[in-house]
C-alpha cells in the first residue's frame, strides 16, 4: 500500500503491529509537534539542513494522525464452537486487510475465564475496538475489563437482552450487530399482525418455552390491535404426522396458522395439510433456516427471519471472499462489516475529536451487507427480522410472490 505527499511523492506506508509497547522513542515522537517548536527546531541548523528539516516535518505532521487501526477479534476458536469462531476470524481478517487495519485475534473460548483473558489481552495490546463474542458469558466477563481501559466491542452474536438494556447501569460499551433476543417474537408479531389483519388465523405452540413466548407475544399483538384467532392450541412435537392438529384447525376455519416449533413439525403440518386439502398457509420462526429433514417445506410457508447474508452482500466483497476461498457463512460477513464500521468510526474520531465508541451510536454505516445504525443503547435501530416465502427451492422475500 502507498500513500502521496505533495512534498515527498508517493512513499510505501509503513505500518508497526506491537503487541506490547516499545522500549525506544520513535523518530516521530522527537519531531517537532507545533510551528513554534519547529521554528526553534529549523533554527540550529544550517541552510540546506533545515531544506531536508523543512520537508521531513511536513511529511511527520502529514500523517502524524494517520494511525493504523488495530481491532481485537474475540473468537471461540476451540471447543464445540470453534467452526463459528473460524467465521468470525475469517470475515474480520478479510475486511481489515481490505480496509488497511490490524487484527490481533484471541480465543474467548465461549467461557467466562476466556473472555475476562481475552479482554486482558486486547487493553495489553491497546487495541481501539473489539468485535466478535458468540457467547454471552465470554462478553459478559470480558465487558468491564474493556470499559475500563476505553475499549468499545461491536458483538457479532450474543442475543441477551440484558447486555444493552443495562447500559445505563453498567455503562458498558457495547454495540449489537446481531438481532435482540426479542427482536423475533416482536417482528412475528408486528409482521403477522399486518399480513394477516383480514385472515382467518390460528396460533398454536409446541409448549416449550421458545414456541411458548413466540406464540403468546404475537396473540398479544392480535388483541392489541383488535384481531382474534379463531384457534389457539398446544400441538405435540416430534411425530410422524400433525393429521389431528389439520382436522382441528380445519373444522375453525383457519386458513393461516402460526407455528411456534421446530422447522420439521412445520413442514409435517404443511404435507398433512396438502394432503387432505386445507388451504392452510403456515408460519414459523427462524428456526425454518434449519433443513427441514425428510419432508420438505410446503410451497408458501411463510418465515420470518433474518435475510441470509450472502444474498444481499456485496458482490465485490462475495469475490474477495471467493478469491481467498473463504465461504460466506454464518458469522463471517457480519464480523466482516463490523470491521468496516469500525473502521468509519476511526475515521471520524481522527476528524472530529470524538471519541471512537461516541461515534458508533446514532449515526449510519455503510457495509458490506447493507446500512447499520446503532440506537442509543447500542442495539441494532431497525429489526432484521422479515417475512420470506418458500418457493419450492428456497425462501424469497415475501413480497416477490
Amino acid at each position: 500500500m502507498h500513500a502521496t505527499s505533495e512534498v515527498l511523492g508517493t512513499y510505501p506506508e509503513i505500518r508497526v503491529l506491537h503487541q506490547g509497547r516499545p522500549a525506544f522513542r520513535s523518530w516521530r515522537e522527537e519531531a517537532p509537534t507545533n510551528t513554534a517548536g519547529a521554528e526553534e527546531f529549523f533554527a540550529r541548523m544550517g541552510p540546506r539542513i533545515t531544506t531536508i528539516a523543512a520537508l521531513l516535518w511536513l511529511f511527520l505532521a502529514s500523517g502524524a494522525s494517520a494511525q493504523t487501526l488495530l481491532v481485537g477479534v474475540a473468537a471461540p476458536l476451540s471447543g464445540p464452537s470453534a467452526i463459528l469462531g473460524k467465521q468470525i476470524e475469517a470475515g474480520a481478517s478479510l475486511a481489515a486487510e481490505a480496509n488497511g487495519a490490524e487484527i490481533k485475534t484471541v480465543d474467548d473460548a465461549c467461557t467466562a475465564d476466556g473472555g475476562a483473558a481475552a479482554a486482558r489481552e486486547f487493553a495489553t495490546a491497546k487495541v481501539n475496538v473489539v468485535v466478535g463474542f458468540l457467547c454471552t458469558e465470554a462478553i459478559e466477563a470480558a465487558l468491564p475489563i474493556l470499559k475500563d481501559a476505553g475499549i468499545p466491542v461491536i458483538t457479532v452474536g450474543v442475543r441477551t437482552e440484558s447486555l444493552t438494556d443495562q447500559r445505563a447501569k453498567t455503562g458498558w460499551p457495547v454495540y449489537r450487530f446481531a438481532p435482540r433476543g426479542d427482536d423475533e417474537r416482536n417482528a412475528v408479531a408486528t409482521i403477522l399482525t399486518s399480513l394477516w389483519q383480514n385472515e382467518l388465523f390460528a396460533i398454536v405452540d409446541d409448549g416449550t418455552i421458545y414456541g411458548r413466548e413466540i406464540a403468546e407475544t404475537l396473540r398479544a399483538a392480535a388483541e392489541q390491535a383488535a384481531l382474534k384467532p379463531v384457534f389457539v392450541d398446544t400441538f405435540r412435537p416430534q411425530l410422524d404426522n400433525q393429521i389431528g392438529l389439520i382436522g382441528r384447525l380445519k373444522k375453525a376455519g383457519a386458513t393461516h396458522v402460526f407455528a411456534g416449533g421446530d422447522g420439521s413439525d412445520i413442514a409435517i403440518m404443511g404435507r398433512d395439510g396438502g394432503q387432505l386439502d386445507a388451504g392452510i398457509v403456515f408460519a414459523g420462526g427462524e428456526t425454518l433456516r434449519a433443513p427441514p429433514g425428510d419432508v420438505p417445506y410446503a410451497v408458501g410457508t411463510l418465515m420470518i427471519a433474518p435475510p441470509e447474508w450472502a444474498e444481499v452482500a456485496d458482490p465485490k466483497v462475495l469475490g474477495a471472499f471467493a478469491a481467498q476461498k473463504v465461504v460466506p457463512d454464518g458469522y463471517a460477513l457480519p464480523a466482516y462489516a463490523a470491521v468496516e464500521i469500525a473502521k468509519a468510526a476511526a475515521a471520524a474520531s481522527e476528524t472530529s475529536g470524538k471519541s471512537l465508541a461516541d461515534l458508533l451510536s446514532g449515526h449510519d454505516f455503510s457495509t458490506a451487507i447493507g446500512p447499520v445504525r446503532f440506537d442509543e443503547k447500542g442495539d441494532l435501530s431497525q429489526n432484521p427480522f422479515r417475512a420470506f416465502r418458500f418457493d419450492g427451492a428456497r425462501f424469497v422475500p415475501a413480497k416477490d410472490k
